[in-house]
């Protein structure tokens, strides 16, 4: 099992004071032979809907040297585990969760935000201090 990230129990306080059910710590898939983890997954029961909202969540600190060399990284696991998540269970939407303050100062580039509407992948920014979702991306 691999090491949880710096800022895992910050995302899950985070998702839990956003009405989310924390389901799996880590989610795990398996890919052929190859076992995944996903850091989070979680569910929301929506009054409206007969069904409840999936989700899985891939928690990203981006406190290393290299904010590039880690969206590398993130990025290449982000599509990894969409494309075992479609095979296992289609309906959980898979999120990348980054800081707010690496949000602002790094994801609103312009070729990042290029990277990220190319690769349709979804954010959700949290705040660390705050321990709490700062804002949901699709």
């Amino acid at each position: 099992m691999p090491a949880k990230d710096a800022f895992h129990e910050v995302v899950k306080i985070a998702l839990q004071k956003d009405g989310w059910q924390i389901t799996h710590d880590p989610y795990t898939l398996q890919a052929g032979t190859l076992e995944l983890y996903i850091d989070l997954g979680a569910e929301k029961v929506v009054a409206a809907q007969k069904d409840g909202q999936k989700i899985a969540v891939e928690i990203k600190s981006f406190i290393g040297p290299s904010k590039i060399s880690e969206f590398y990284t993130a990025l290449g696991q982000f599509i990894s585990y969409r494309a075992a998540l479609q095979q296992q269970e289609s309906d959980r939407i898979l999120y990348l969760a980054v800081p707010s303050n690496v949000y602002d100062s790094f994801f609103t580039m312009g070729f990042i935000q290029s990277l990220l509407k190319q690769n349709q992948v979804h954010i959700v920014i949290y705040n660390t201090a705050e321990e709490a979702i700062a804002q949901w991306q699709m």
